[in-house]
């Protein structure tokens, strides 16, 4: 009896589609960054000068593309004022660079600082080109959420996690407890981006599978989250998914503070889960000033080890990945040599203090003045833009940027979950610089008619042909004169629908 063949897959023919998926859609690699955060990088030693990971790959792959698009016309120029924006952060650190204690050493500085706030933002803008690029970065900080958040939930319950107060039960996920802020990161990211999503899909036309799907999903990661015991990351998530709400609907914000309240005094008073240092934790964040743990006092103290370097160097700082060269000949004797880590693949180890736990501390002491009014000129920037401009995926946008300029209050780019800080600048500058169209959406890499005045570049080739079918356009208008109003320009339907180790 004959049986019969089975098509063996041609690799070569594989490779080609994928490489033609990525073309058409780059945002995949965007999306592909944010996953691979999730692969253990096995990283043990956190006084490394470079530290490449997956992720990191990703992302310089992402910028290659987007340079290539670039170069051929197939994706328009990033707008006037995002350009100046991103280039005043790179002059600043390039003059820092060149005055430098150390140009060095500096020079690795400059490199990973021109990544994370320009680079990678920059291309991940360029990249998310429709509502479907938003949701597909969206959907993988979800994702990778949901992976760390499991994880994490069973290290607490397993009793398996990082050390806490002696006990194995601090949800660290796959990052081990020498990165004990990148789980609570990532889950916090995903959260944000659930909630997000949900509310987008309010009201007539909306996804109700999807919606409820998103609510179950931030629902569950309110747990892994709370058994980090990280406060930087509740405090910021709260601040967050305040202004998320608040811009979304604030009758709502109201609901839902009630219902979070209620929810967390069945689930820790009631049924117990997370109890033991919950609460604990929780009630030493209204202490941090009157009786600071050693962990804040540590803090303090690297805040004014910072603010003496920079009147050393208050014009241009004394340079990038200076501060921990200059931190012990700055720093009080009470400061600690480093912090407790401890699980069990590492056993105990010793963390040092590499860095001021606070991005504007870091920069003004190693950017200086200069430094400083850069990264003022784009965080206010981009905030205060996405605050006026945020709807429907916007409000993630908005929701994740807040996120993490409050955690930069407490905490700086370091570690593993670095390159997510660059993909939710990719994401916030795409609501505040995305050209809005008649439906209210927005396009990528342009302003808005009468924001920078500036003409954008037509796309060429087959994104020319693709923009002339869309509906609205002068080759169609005739065809479609009747019955056009019930789809939007590029064929949307009419509803609408993410810092680490050095902390």
């Amino acid at each position: 009896m004959a049986l019969p063949l089975t098509a063996v897959p041609d690799p070569a023919r594989a490779l080609r589609r994928a490489g033609t998926a990525l073309l058409d859609r780059p945002s995949l690699l965007a999306a592909a960054t944010v996953l691979l955060v999730c692969v253990p990088t096995g990283e043990k030693d956190v006084a490394a000068a470079v530290h490449i990971t997956a992720a990191d790959l990703a992302s310089l792959a992402l910028v290659g593309l987007t340079a290539v698009h670039l170069l051929r016309g197939r994706t328009p120029a990033i707008g006037r004022t995002a350009s100046l924006q991103f280039g005043a952060v790179v002059a600043a650190a390039a003059v820092s660079t060149i005055g430098s204690i150390d140009p060095a050493t500096s020079l690795t500085g400059f490199v990973r600082l021109t990544q994370v706030f320009v680079l990678v933002p920059a291309a991940v803008l360029c990249s998310l080109r429709d509502r479907t690029d938003q949701r597909l970065v969206l959907g993988s900080f979800v994702a990778a959420a949901l992976v760390e958040g499991v994880v994490g939930a069973q290290q607490y319950l397993t009793r398996t996690g990082a050390s806490y107060a002696g006990q194995p039960i601090r949800a660290v996920g796959t990052f081990g407890a020498l990165d004990v802020m990148a789980m609570s990161t990532v889950v916090a990211y995903g959260l944000l981006a659930a909630l997000a999503l949900a509310l987008g899909e309010r009201g007539p036309g909306g996804n109700a599978g999807l919606r409820r799907t998103m609510y179950a999903a931030a629902a569950f990661l309110a747990f892994p989250l709370a058994v980090s015991f990280s406060r930087g990351s509740w405090i910021a998530t709260g601040a967050a998914a305040a202004v998320l709400l608040l811009r979304a609907d604030a009758r709502l914000a109201v609901r839902s503070a009630v219902l979070a309240l209620a929810a967390a005094v069945v689930l820790v008073g009631g049924l117990g889960l997370g109890a033991s240092g919950v609460t604990q934790r929780l009630s030493s964040i209204g202490s941090v000033s009157a009786a600071p743990d050693q962990s804040v006092s540590d803090r303090y103290d690297l805040w004014a080890t910072a603010g003496r370097i920079w009147q050393d160097h208050p014009v241009g700082g004394a340079g990038p990945k200076a501060f921990q060269q200059l931190r012990d000949s700055h720093a009080p004797l009470r400061l600690s040599s480093g912090s407790d880590a401890a699980d069990a693949t590492i056993g105990f180890q010793r963390e040092p203090l590499l860095s001021p736990h606070n991005m504007y501390f870091l920069v003004l002491s190693e950017q200086g003045l200069i430094g400083i009014t850069a990264y003022a000129v784009l965080f206010l920037g981009l905030l205060l833009r996405c605050l006026r401009r945020a709807s429907g995926t916007g409000l993630a946008a908005l929701a994740l940027l807040v996120w993490v300029l409050v955690d930069f209050l407490y905490a700086d780019i370091g570690g593993t979950t670095t390159v997510l800080t660059s993909v939710v600048l990719g994401l916030a500058a795409r609501t505040a610089h995305g050209r809005r169209d008649s439906s209210g959406s927005e396009r990528a890499g342009s302003e808005r008619p009468g924001g920078d005045g500036e003409p954008r570049p037509e796309p060429k080739g087959r994104a020319a042909a693709e923009s002339d079918e869309r509906p609205g356009s002068a080759a169609t208008a005739g065809a479609r004169s009747v019955g056009s109003g019930s789809e939007r320009p590029g064929g949307e339907r009419a509803s609408s629908g993410t810092s680490g180790g050095a902390r």
